[in-house]
């Protein structure tokens, strides 16, 4: 067995939404360097230019398109671009997502909905229109972005938990309705992930003290570390790969343990 052809994405069109920054920029690199020629969306003007500069800058030649996931119009336009100017679409990675920290009896109803629509309907939206092409070519690979939120529940994260949990439970239905055309739709669940936007809850205190939630995260990781976006390439690549051909419905939790591990007794 060749492992090293296992593993290869040589010659492979991949669509990875919302890559512009963080979790999906990572991903992205890792499947472009594993030979993938990378496509991903933006909404506009100023991160379409940020996301094409840290591309170039990581030596990256990514093929940036305009689309609101969450919008149908845009998704089929998006689709049938990314097929004429590059082919068909062997990975889909739906990444593109949002949170709103809000306990659940101040959330507004427009929020929650806004949260699910992005988090749940847009990756439903975006399958729904790459599927027939891969159908087409035999083969196919999606990745959802789940969340430890689609395991557990915490305060404040109602309308993330509940898209996150959704967007597991789809994760196993088009295993389960599009398994036979040889696609292998798998998730991937990241913990706590040091990034720009979680930078703030790992700020060193006045006193010198960790930031009450990153003492949270470190005690309720048994790696006693935040994760970072790299950790999550070779899971990405694994599922994007031959290499997990068999491989089917499941999450893969990228977590430190988190989701093992009851905690320490006080």
């Amino acid at each position: 067995m060749d492992l090293a052809k296992q593993f290869s994405l040589e010659g492979k069109v991949a669509l990875v939404t919302g890559a512009a920054y963080g979790i999906g920029f990572a991903i992205a690199k890792g499947l472009a360097a594993a030979g993938a020629k990378i496509a991903f969306n933006c909404r506009g003007e100023k991160h379409m230019e940020e996301a094409i500069k840290a591309y170039e800058a990581e030596g990256i030649e990514a093929h940036g398109y305009y689309a609101d996931v969450t919008k149908e119009d845009e998704v089929i336009d998006l689709v049938n671009k990314i097929e004429q100017d590059l082919g068909g679409i062997d990975i889909l990675v739906n990444n593109a997502g949002i949170i709103k920290r809000i306990p659940m009896i101040e959330m507004e109803t427009s929020d929650f909905r806004q949260v699910v629509d992005i988090d749940l309907v847009a990756p439903f939206i975006v399958a729904k229109h790459v599927i027939p092409g891969m159908i087409k070519k035999g083969h196919g690979k999606i990745i959802n972005i789940c969340s430890m939120m689609s395991e557990l529940g915490r305060e404040t994260v109602s309308a993330y938990a509940a898209a996150k949990g959704g967007l597991k439970m789809l994760t196993r239905n088009i295993c389960s309705e599009y398994g036979e055309y040889n696609i292998q739709c798998n998730g991937i669940g990241p913990g706590y992930i040091a990034t720009p936007q979680t930078a703030p809850l790992r700020e060193i205190q006045p006193d010198g003290s960790r930031h009450p939630f990153d003492q949270f995260i470190i005690s309720k990781t048994p790696a006693a570390r935040w994760g970072e976006a790299d950790d999550l390439i070779g899971p990405a690549v694994f599922l994007a790969s031959d290499a997990s051909n068999f491989v089917n419905g499941h999450v893969l939790y990228v977590d430190g343990g988190i989701l093992a591990y009851i905690g320490k007794q006080p």
